[in-house]
Parts: C-alpha cells; sequence; structure tokens
C-alpha cells in the first residue's frame, strides 16, 4: 500500500451511521427492546414470523393468534436456519423470553424505528399502494445505493407493519411503508407505529366499502395516515380526486405541510406532458412548484423522464412518486432512471410471454387485487396494447357489499371501450356483468365484447384454453385475490414440462 493510499484511507469521511452495528439485530438490543431475557449470545440477519420463510439467520417470532400459536412451529423455524426465537415460554433452543411475543414485536419495532435516522414514507390509498411503494422504494434505493428499506409483499395490517418496521436496519436511510385497511380505526394505529416523515395516499376508490359504507368513510379513514405524520412532516394528496379536498382539511386540520399531484393546473407537481414511448409506457413531461419548493424557474424543477409500467394510471402515480421522492430529500435523476426500469410485480402488473401456437401471447398478471377503479385501469391499459386480439378474464371484487352487483354490471362500459375481444367473467358477482353484456349485441359504442361466464379459476382454464390464444394475443387476468385466478397465471406460464 502506497503512502499516498494511506493518506486516502485515513482521510475518508465517517458518518454517525458508520458506528451502528451491520447486523439487524443482537441477543443484547433484543432483549433491551422487549424487556426479554436472552438465553444465549447470538446475532440476526432477518425477522419472521411465519416459520415456512425462515431463513437461515432468522430470529422466529412465535406469535399466538385466535386460532394459530406460533410456539407450535418452532422446531420448523430451527430447521430451517432460525439462530433464535421470541417466545413466551423457555424453549430448547436459543430464545428471548418476553411475556407477550405479539407486544415484542411492537416494541422491537418501535426499537427499530427510533435507532434509525431513516427517513420514513407511509402509503395508503385505495388502488396502487403497492405498486407505488415499490416504486419509491426503487427510486430511494438507486439514490442511497442500497440503504433503502421497505415493506415486502403486501405486509400492510396490525402484524405486518410492526415486522416491517423491525425488519429495518439501523443503517438504513430511507424506510417505505404500506399500510392498508379493512375497518374503520385501522390506519390510525399503524400511522402510530410508523411515525413516518411522509405521508402519501394514492387514491381514494370504493375498495371495502362494504364495511365503511360510503366513500367518504373510506376518505375519512385513509386520511388517518396523516395522525401519526412526525412534526413538519408533509401529506402528499391527489389533486385529481374528488375527495382531495376532504384530504386537505385532514391534513390542515392536524398542521401539516400539504403536496398535491397530479393533471389538475393547481398541483404542486404537475403533468404537463405525457406521450406513449415505444417500450409500451410513457415519457412524462411534470412540473414541481410547491411554495416550499419555489417555481420551475426558482429552485422548482421540471422534469422529464419516462415510466414503464403502461397505462395512464402509472402516469398518474409516477408524479405522487416523485412529489414522495422529493418531499423525503431523494435524487430526482435517481428517481427517473428507476422509474424508467421499473417492471411490474407479481399479481400486480406483471407482463408475461407465454409460449402459444404460432409464437407468443402476452399475459399480463393482475391477479392479486382488484376494485372498480383499478378494473377501470387496467382494462383501459389493456385496450392501449397492441395486440391481435384482447382477452380480459376478470374475477369478482369482493367487499363491495350491496354495491356489489352495480359496480360489476358496470363493467360492461370499460370492456367496450378498451374494444376488448372475448371476457371470461370467473365468480358469483361476475354474474351481473354476464347479464348486461347479455342484454344486447352491440353497446351505445358500436362494440359486442363476447363473454362466458365461469364458476372458478379450474373453469376458467378450460375456457380459455378452449377459446385458443394465439401469436400478438394480450390477456389481462385480474380479480380479487380470493378468487384464486393466481392459478390460471401459474397454470398458463408453467411452459412446457
Amino acid at each position: 500500500m502506497t503512502r499516498h493510499t494511506t493518506a486516502l484511507l485515513k482521510s475518508w469521511p465517517v458518518a454517525p451511521r458508520d458506528a451502528l452495528p451491520l447486523a439487524l439485530w443482537d441477543a443484547a438490543s433484543i432483549a433491551a427492546a422487549t424487556g426479554g431475557a436472552a438465553s444465549h449470545a447470538f446475532q440476526a440477519s432477518g425477522i419472521e414470523m411465519d416459520s415456512r420463510d425462515v431463513r437461515p439467520g432468522d430470529v422466529f417470532v412465535a406469535l399466538k393468534g385466535e386460532s394459530m400459536d406460533g410456539h407450535r412451529f418452532i422446531e420448523q423455524a430451527f430447521a430451517q436456519g432460525a439462530v433464535a426465537a421470541i417466545v413466551d415460554r423457555p424453549i430448547d433452543f436459543p430464545h428471548v423470553l418476553v411475556e407477550d411475543t405479539t407486544r415484542a414485536l411492537h416494541t422491537l419495532a418501535h426499537a427499530a424505528r427510533e435507532r434509525s435516522a431513516a427517513v420514513r414514507i407511509g402509503i395508503t390509498g385505495s388502488v396502487g399502494k403497492t405498486g407505488m411503494k415499490e416504486a419509491i422504494f426503487a427510486c430511494l434505493d438507486r439514490a442511497s445505493r442500497g440503504a433503502a428499506h421497505r415493506s415486502v409483499r403486501s405486509y400492510n395490517n396490525h402484524v405486518g407493519v410492526p415486522l416491517s418496521l423491525a425488519r429495518m436496519p439501523a443503517r438504513a436511510r430511507f424506510g417505505v411503508f404500506e399500510m392498508g385497511m379493512n375497518h374503520a380505526g385501522e390506519i390510525a394505529p399503524l400511522s402510530d407505529h410508523v411515525r413516518p416523515h411522509v405521508a402519501l395516499i394514492t387514491t381514494i376508490a370504493p375498495a371495502h366499502i362494504e364495511n365503511l359504507g360510503s366513500m367518504e368513510a373510506i376518505a375519512d379513514e385513509k386520511a388517518q395516515i396523516f395522525t401519526g405524520l412526525m412534526p413538519g412532516g408533509t401529506a402528499i394528496i391527489p389533486a385529481d380526486s374528488e375527495w382531495a379536498g376532504r384530504l386537505t382539511d385532514h391534513a390542515e386540520a392536524l398542521g401539516h405541510r400539504i403536496v398535491t399531484f397530479g393533471r389538475s393546473a393547481h398541483a404542486d407537481v404537475r403533468l404537463l406532458d405525457a406521450i406513449p414511448s415505444a417500450n409500451g409506457g410513457s415519457l412524462v413531461t411534470a412540473e414541481l412548484c410547491h411554495p416550499d419548493w419555489g417555481g420551475a424557474g426558482e429552485g422548482g424543477a421540471r422534469l422529464c423522464f419516462s415510466v414503464a409500467e403502461p397505462g395512464e394510471h402509472w402516469i398518474a402515480n409516477a408524479l405522487g412518486v416523485m412529489a414522495a421522492v422529493r418531499a423525503a430529500g431523494g435524487d430526482l435523476g435517481a428517481a427517473g432512471l428507476a422509474l424508467a426500469e421499473m417492471g411490474g410485480l407479481k399479481g400486480r402488473g406483471a407482463r408475461l410471454r407465454i409460449e402459444v401456437p404460432g409464437g407468443k401471447a402476452l399475459l399480463i398478471d393482475e391477479s392479486y387485487n382488484a376494485n372498480p377503479a383499478s378494473m377501470r385501469a387496467t382494462l383501459r391499459a389493456l385496450g392501449q396494447t397492441p395486440a391481435h386480439r384482447r382477452v380480459a378474464v376478470l374475477g369478482s371484487m369482493k367487499e363491495l357489499g350491496d354495491f356489489a352487483e352495480g359496480f360489476h354490471a358496470q363493467l360492461a362500459e370499460p370492456l367496450a371501450e378498451a374494444k376488448i375481444d372475448h371476457a371470461i367473467l370467473v365468480g358469483d358477482e361476475m354474474r351481473a356483468l354476464a347479464d348486461q353484456l347479455g342484454k344486447g349485441a352491440a353497446n351505445s359504442l358500436g362494440f359486442a365484447c363476447g363473454f362466458e361466464h365461469c364458476a372458478g379459476p379450474a373453469e376458467a382454464i378450460a375456457a380459455l384454453e378452449a377459446y385458443g390464444l394465439t401469436h400478438g394475443d394480450a390477456v389481462l387476468v385480474k380479480g380479487s385475490n380470493s378468487i384464486g385466478l393466481g392459478a390460471l397465471v401459474s397454470h398458463f406460464t408453467r411452459g412446457p414440462a
């Protein structure tokens, strides 16, 4: 090593985060956070609550529910590589003994939050939570060179959110957390766990309206994410939503900074132009002009960037992503590069090429979730997708209650607008759409969609095979997860044996 190299190493800047531990947790820190007692010394690289998902180096949290006790799966967790477990009774493996494992997970989550200087972003909304969470993470992870953290899968409930927090490394610079709900009163406790610096609402739509009762109630519940915002935090609101004023009222009452995004002329992150790009996405020009940021020529910015994800809804999503990145202090240039490289997630927009007679067809996997707003958005995107024929396999939308029949029947219009050649409708609730399509040959747009109604995924698989996909076809598969259309996606993407 040369004298010059040695001098450079000695002058390498040392940041406070360099003194933080590299291991996610060790026995002493878990015991201190939870008030428990550690049986052995250990270091852990992960936290897991499902014994089937344990990886070598994980700590297994033996949670107890109404019908399940994680202590029954201790041996399985250690067989898969767990280094220790958090338990409420002594076991013959390394462990931290606590009074209540659920409470221990919560206190561990809060300890992870407090030990890290990470900027935390919370996301909720009726549509697009997971996709936007992944996009914001990709943007911040690129800018921070791997120092961003996010909740995985759809870990967005009373167990998933604290688990995701507990997994946040001490050295993380950003943390992105999704928050979901089925009933009133669920968002506020999740936001209180995360205590975000930035809180983003994607959109308001009639998801879970069966339990909430009205769109006003849905908007009010989503706005509860603002109750956990840190002092001086930023509330990000979709300007184009008819509920934007109601959301803004909630944020203003709590004294938060407000940033809006959308096509509206008064949006702080405003769409100026969007044109289709060659890869099926969009080339977007936007202006960031929040009063705190200045205008485009006074500290604000005018951005031009590509969005790889197809569909008009992803243009709006990208504006919200940029608003969150800007509010979190991220790099907008790195964000633009990340959005240009984003790919769809399994069950949430993944675009898969499948072998069919004569070549390949496109299968768009949206099988994880569905509500009226997301159905319309993805059908519109299918209609804009170049294809020989367009086929929609649509599963029932759940948790719509007394509104279910009307919302399902109303899908006849977007099917016609997208010029879908054939629809395979799956589930009891889809009978209303089948009846609507069966009332006449062509609708007011002069386009008739062929269709058939199936009871479940097995019938839908048979129906799609009988229809006979050929080269150049495009197939959208979308429905609520409980319908099980993931099985149809697996069947057609399995490939030759």
